[in-house]
């Protein structure tokens, strides 16, 4: 029978194993572990609850080669699903490598003590992946992920060259809670309290933190206009590089105010810092302290109400013409409707669904290709499809209304 193991038993872990259970005939025998191996336990209850389908449990420490490798070689998985943090993504490419196991995960490498993540350690890996006749999945969440395919798809159905992108990402529920963040605290006030980038002619240009804001119109009455904030994100290195044409790209994402506030006044105060400060004796380091202090994003499920929405507006040159054109891609999920079936928000469910997807292009061969690839490098119809049937439906629109700065 096959095998299938998924690392990491967070909010996302969870989506994932749900998923995954929903089309076991895919995925055959699924294995969870993480380094809590009651966390495990917990979710393959709800999902025995769910669907039926008992997964196995395992402790596991993913920052431990050896002990990893151990753990696959017991198991024998076709392929290793990364839904643990990005600090451990090279540790588990270095055990599928050894045990020769398929990879796949949902974001790119960040080292612990650099707030800085990019794919070059990744890519680096390429001719080792090649050369085992491995294949290595990076980025497979929504954004980046499906952000990645929905550029793809544009290029392959509609446009000769893209000129221009920018993804737009707007969580437009409320929680009811004073400060909390959508997925680990940690990973997201890293992400966000770095400087702006976005790709312009051939050159990367810097920005202040959260410094460019716009006002969007979403073509969505639930969520309305919203301010969105200009700032990094890892899908804009690989799309740079691997869009013909491409003159620009951008990633966006929405903030309330209130969001905001709380953050300047961490960072004014020093906790979101990643650098150790000695407190009673002991080294800490502020922004883990502060993550233990912050709800956990797994228990914003059933307090969470409203909806997501994440698209790209694509410019470029409608194929076999000369004609500019803009289309708007997107998909929009609602925080209740995910907690009912998977008992998580919509953001872990936005970020778990393409994992699931991506792995099912795997085990189905779409993606089976020896070395390590984005998903734009890849034929973007099966997971286009796939999204239609798992719980990420799409809308393509005419995007030319949608005025950008």
């Amino acid at each position: 029978m096959r095998k299938t193991l998924i690392v990491g038993a967070g909010g996302v872990g969870n989506v994932v194993a749900h998923k995954c259970a929903q089309d076991a005939e895919t995925f055959g025998e699924i294995w969870l572990a993480s380094r809590t191996q009651a966390k495990c336990d917990a979710i393959a209850a709800d999902v025995k609850a769910a669907t039926g389908v008992e997964l196995k449990t395992a402790a596991l420490d993913a920052d431990n080669v050896a002990e990893t490798v151990a753990l696959l070689r017991q198991i024998q998985p076709e392929v290793l699903l990364n839904i643990a943090l990005p600090y451990q993504d090279l540790t588990l490419m270095e055990a599928c490598l050894e045990a020769g196991v398929h990879y796949l995960d949902t974001a790119n490498y960040e080292p612990p003590d650099t707030a800085k993540f990019e794919y070059k350690w990744q890519w680096a890996y390429q001719d080792r992946f090649r050369e085992a006749g491995l294949t290595a999945i990076l980025g497979s969440g929504f954004d980046p992920g499906t952000t990645n395919v929905y550029c793809a798809y544009a290029l392959k159905h509609y446009f000769d060259e893209i000129e221009t992108v920018d993804i737009i990402d707007a969580n437009a529920g409320d929680h009811g809670l004073p400060f909390a963040t959508n997925f680990n605290p940690e990973i997201n006030l890293r992400e966000i309290t770095q400087n702006g980038r976005y790709w312009e002619n051939g050159e990367w240009k810097e920005t202040q933190p959260l410094e460019i804001g716009h006002d969007f119109p979403f073509p969505h009455p639930e969520v309305g206009t919203r301010r969105i904030y200009l700032l990094f994100h890892e899908e804009l290195e690989s799309l740079a590089k691997n869009l013909p044409g491409l003159k620009r790209i951008r990633f966006w994402m929405t903030f309330s105010q209130n969001y905001i506030t709380h953050l300047r006044v961490l960072e004014n105060v020093g906790m979101t810092s990643i650098e150790p400060v000695e407190f009673e004796g002991h080294q800490i380091v502020p922004i883990q302290f502060l993550k233990k202090l912050l709800p956990d994003p797994a228990s914003l499920g059933p307090l969470t109400k409203g909806k997501t929405f994440i698209g790209c507006l694509i410019r470029g040159r409608l194929k076999g013409s000369d004609e500019m054109a803009t289309k708007f891609i997107y998909n929009i999920c609602d925080h209740q409707e995910c907690y009912r079936e998977v008992k998580s928000q919509a953001i872990s469910y936005t970020a778990g669904v393409p994992a699931m997807i991506g792995a099912r292009q795997m085990l189905n061969g779409h993606w089976m290709k020896p070395g390590v690839w984005n998903l734009e490098q890849l034929d973007p119809d099966p997971f286009m499809a796939d999204s239609m049937k798992w719980g990420l439906p799409w809308e393509v629109v005419d995007g030319s209304g949608f005025q950008m700065p």
